[in-house]
């Protein structure tokens, strides 16, 4: 593997497209370390350590938002919303196009559909960070909702530095987004993906100091028996996640011969890929928002005025804390659900059995048509749940060491998790453009006993 990584530089293109990618991800971490103008950074990351040393899911959802922004939150940096925006647009088109005719077509439509429905995506991205901007100023004006105190954060509130974040926040943003697109072009891999993985990754060296601390400082209260099984685990939870991530069920699929003049085309015999894990991060990244946010509402209900609202405010408690029994379960259950729910809305099993009726291709045993159709949808719903199970194991386990081993999020997020996810995904995936590559050029790609899943078979 170390010559393969060395192969990579001896092809100019290649060398090429990895300095440049370096040199865009440069770009990005500077933007995620300017300070929005008019904000005192200090005292606001002063106020968010505070809260990441409580326990309950006040740290660890600062800590989470921390990591995914690649510690633009602690500095509140023109680069706070980063890549996220585009992120939400793209998956909220994604699931209106399900369901809305017009974008249906478009998307069926080749290469000018896909156009079209990115510049849409485009200008939702500029909406969202318009929203996300304004809010995020009041929010710094008013800084009563990270529940420190009287603590000022803005030297000159008003409409002038309102605007200012706006305009800051969303440039930045939209800079992000198109280096991420250049990225994709000229670069190796995809641009976003590769993005949203060195903010996480970026927040490592601050897991190594902490880890350090914990375990080899003066101070350090916690055997080094602890790190041997952590690093143990980490090691069991990472291969969990290839296997997960590379796991698919294989559907033979087999193509009629036809004849047409004097040639034959057809008579193949291949498979259809149902990825175990279909859904990727999507399930957790809808599950978390989706219960902290009414819960940390449900928490500042004022029972003085209100008293029948007593058990909203204190099943709204019990939310707010991700190592609970309540939580965890509740969690565990949201994504299970949006796991089937990403998969009814992206997996169209009657389209797909009439491409195959289409051309002339069938399942073995199988009849085209209608019975094709209920037989994926109903392998497609046992292989999801087993990939759903998986998923809530890996989502669950930052947590539970979070709550069991007082382990600071940034150290905990590294075994399991959306983090995880994301940087084993993102990772193989780049491997294996690279990979491609260095095979075009007769040069050993990074496996010479074994084959990456995109590998012909």
């Amino acid at each position: 593997m170390l010559s393969a990584f060395a192969n990579t530089f001896k092809i100019p293109e290649l060398r090429q497209r990895i300095l440049f990618t370096i040199g865009l991800i440069f770009i990005c971490r500077l933007v995620s370390l300017v300070p929005t103008p008019g904000v005192n950074w200090q005292v606001l990351e002063a106020a968010l350590n505070n809260i990441k040393e409580t326990s309950g899911a006040g740290g660890g959802l600062m800590g989470m938002f921390d990591v995914f922004s690649g510690g633009a939150m602690s500095r509140c940096s023109v680069g706070f919303l980063s890549i996220w925006p585009y992120i939400s647009a793209s998956i909220i088109l994604q699931l209106m196009t399900a369901i809305i005719p017009t974008l249906e077509r478009l998307a069926r439509e080749g290469d000018s559909g896909r156009q079209k429905l990115n510049q849409y995506t485009r200008y939702f991205t500029i909406v969202i960070c318009i929203f996300q901007g304004y809010f995020l100023a009041r929010a710094l004006e008013n800084p009563a909702f990270l529940g420190q105190g009287n603590i000022k954060l803005v030297d000159e509130p008003g409409f002038a530095f309102q605007f200012l974040t706006v305009i800051a926040m969303t440039t930045a943003s939209m800079l992000v987004m198109w280096l991420g697109d250049q990225i994709t072009a000229r670069g190796i891999g995809n641009g976003i993906s590769l993005i949203i993985m060195i903010n996480i990754v970026s927040r490592l060296p601050i897991a190594i100091i902490e880890s350090y601390d914990r375990y080899f400082s003066r101070e350090a209260m916690h055997s080094v028996f602890e790190l041997a099984m952590l690093l143990g685990l980490g090691f069991l939870v990472t291969a969990g996640t290839v296997m997960l991530t590379q796991g698919l069920r294989k559907i033979p699929i087999h193509t009629a011969r036809r004849t047409v003049g004097a040639k034959a085309y057809g008579g193949q015999n291949t498979y259809m890929p149902l990825r175990v894990n279909y859904s990727g991060v999507m399930p957790i990244i809808f599950a978390g928002p989706l219960l902290q946010f009414p819960a940390a509402l449900m928490t500042r209900i004022d029972t003085d005025r209100l008293p029948w609202l007593g058990g909203l405010k204190w099943l709204g408690g019990q939310l707010v804390d991700m190592s609970n029994a309540i939580y965890l379960v509740s969690f565990s259950v949201l994504v299970l659900f949006f796991s089937f729910f990403w998969v009814a809305t992206q997996f169209n099993a009657m389209r797909i059995s009439d491409d195959l009726k289409r051309t002339g291709g069938y399942v073995p045993g199988i009849r085209p048509g209608r019975a094709t159709a209920e037989y994926l949808d109903h392998t497609m719903t046992r292989v999801t749940l087993i990939g759903a199970i998986g998923l809530i194991a890996i989502a669950i386990l930052p947590t539970l060491l979070r709550g069991q081993l007082n382990l600071p999020w940034e150290l905990a997020s590294f075994f399991g998790g959306t983090s995880l996810l994301i940087i084993v995904g993102v990772a193989l995936d780049t491997l294996r453009q690279m990979e491609s590559l260095l095979l075009m050029r007769h040069y050993d790609g990074f496996l010479k006993h074994g084959r990456l899943r995109s590998r012909k078979q």
